[in-house]
């Protein structure tokens, strides 16, 4: 079964991560399979588990917590269409090419008009949260530069995927 969370960032720019069988961590560590490197993340704030029959989402103790159509989850099963946010990151669950790329954009649009009539919703790709560090981080920015750099090698980006040189 292909499981891929799909992220877009504000200009609309889709990243796809396909996620491997088995376990798939998300957080901020840099050992994670897939890195926020933001503090709103947790070093390990969740994890993806795939397998034939489709995924589920767990929490993994993350003070920010774990969210599932804007509800806060422990555990979830994940359904095409969902959307998962990682701290200021939403990403759309996609399952075996379900929902269509068509039906992605119209998920995003969607989210984007609620959130924009005060609907609640986060944008996907990132929420409205105000970013309190040391230094002013766009979590999408960050997250496209470490799917795309060398050092990424348990999920990058489908259209980073053969370009590297070994």
């Amino acid at each position: 079964m292909g499981v891929r969370l799909v992220m877009f960032n504000e200009q609309g720019r889709r990243r796809d991560f396909l996620l491997k069988d088995g376990a798939t961590t998300i957080g901020r560590k840099t050992d994670c399979d897939i890195r926020i490197p933001v503090g709103e993340v947790s070093r390990l704030h969740a994890e993806v588990l795939a397998d034939e029959d489709g995924a589920t989402v767990r929490d993994l103790g993350a003070s920010n917590g774990t969210y599932v159509n804007n509800q806060r989850i422990t555990d979830e099963d994940l359904e095409p269409g969902d959307h998962l946010m990682i701290g200021p990151v939403v990403f759309v669950v996609q399952i075996d090419d379900e929902p269509g790329d068509d039906e992605l954009l119209e998920i995003r649009s969607e989210i984007k008009t609620k959130q924009a009539a005060g609907g609640g919703g986060a944008s996907v790709g990132t929420s409205e949260h105000v970013y309190s560090s040391d230094e002013e981080v766009d979590p999408i920015a960050a997250l496209e530069a470490l799917a795309s750099s060398a050092d990424q090698t348990a999920i990058e980006p489908e259209e980073e995927k053969g370009k590297r040189q070994p």
